[in-house]
């Protein structure tokens, strides 16, 4: 069973690194688009005087701590450290110990990135490899979420199934920014796909445990959404698309922004010389099919 907080702050994680990303994918695109390479994170640029800062390393720190944190809410917190019953594992909090071990994996990766950038000597990993072990880290949240989006009925599991739709997209993003190191619309989805994650926590929290619970559905006893008919049950669902669209749109919108700041702030050279190739050749390809038509017309 879950709560608000427990997907609010989750979901806070992850739109505050997507937002980041989303940000310093365009910038850094718009800087220098002919030398653009696809980040597993991105640095917080600092003052020439003071190059090593810890700020440069923020969105490490706030990974691996949000993950820790999270973590110990979710193994020390939330079973009260009854997590042995009966000389086993107690089974009212196995829920708890899964949340905890999907993010582990976020932790690690966030430790190892901050690793390789303090002790470089000993472990010195590439932006590929931490690519992988994040495309690790979004593996072991899919599976988790796949087999509750099973697990939870009705409304609860259809909030699930999408969310799962939104993390494979995340593993496959993150797996392309490994195989495809140059690619800017990667490395710029895998940042739009962290913040759609984080704002669909956003949204399940407020629909199945806040106020936006839909009109026929209603909380049990136990704390389960349950819709009285089927129609309900089918208008929650096509609610629930809405709500995603809309979230993507916002993201869409947030992507443009971002994309005309940087442009205008620290806009490369090479960036407009690029847009006039491109438009260049749209010309070209639309005047030489205009003059096929034309000698169709005359043929016919």
């Amino acid at each position: 069973m879950g709560s608000f907080k427990g997907h609010v702050l989750p979901g806070t994680l992850f739109l505050l690194v997507g937002l980041w990303r989303v940000w310093s994918s365009a910038s850094r695109f718009a800087a220098a688009p002919s030398a653009f390479r696809v980040r597993a994170w991105n640095p917080v640029p600092c003052s020439p005087s003071s190059p090593s800062s810890p700020l440069r390393l923020l969105e490490l720190y706030v990974i691996a701590a949000g993950a820790f944190a999270d973590m110990c809410v979710e193994v020390l917190y939330s079973t009260h450290l009854r997590i042995f019953a009966g000389g086993g594992v107690n089974p009212a909090h196995l829920n708890d110990l899964e949340h905890g071990g999907m993010l582990l994996m976020f932790f690690l990766f966030g430790a190892l990135a901050l690793a390789s950038q303090l002790k470089p000597r000993y472990l010195p990993l590439t932006d590929g490899i931490l690519c992988l072990v994040a495309a690790t880290a979004f593996t072991a949240e899919f599976v988790l979420f796949y087999f509750h989006s099973t697990t939870h009925m009705g409304l609860e599991g259809y909030y699930h199934y999408l969310l799962v739709v939104l993390v494979g997209l995340c593993i496959a993003a993150t797996v392309l920014g490994a195989l495809l190191p140059g690619s800017f619309p990667v490395d710029l989805a895998s940042g739009v796909l962290i913040a759609l994650q984080g704002l669909w926590f956003y949204q399940t929290a407020f629909t199945l445990y806040g106020p936006m619970l839909p009109r026929g559905c209603a909380r049990d006893a136990d704390g389960h959404v349950e819709c009285r008919a089927r129609a309900a049950q089918e208008r929650a669902e096509q609610l629930a698309n809405f709500q995603l669209f809309g979230l993507v749109f916002l993201a869409f919108v947030y992507v443009l922004v971002c994309y005309a700041v940087a442009a205008a702030r620290c806009g490369h050279p090479d960036l407009a010389a690029m847009h006039g190739e491109h438009v260049a050749a749209m010309e070209g390809d639309a005047g030489r099919a205009g003059a096929g038509g034309a000698q169709e017309c005359c043929a016919i």
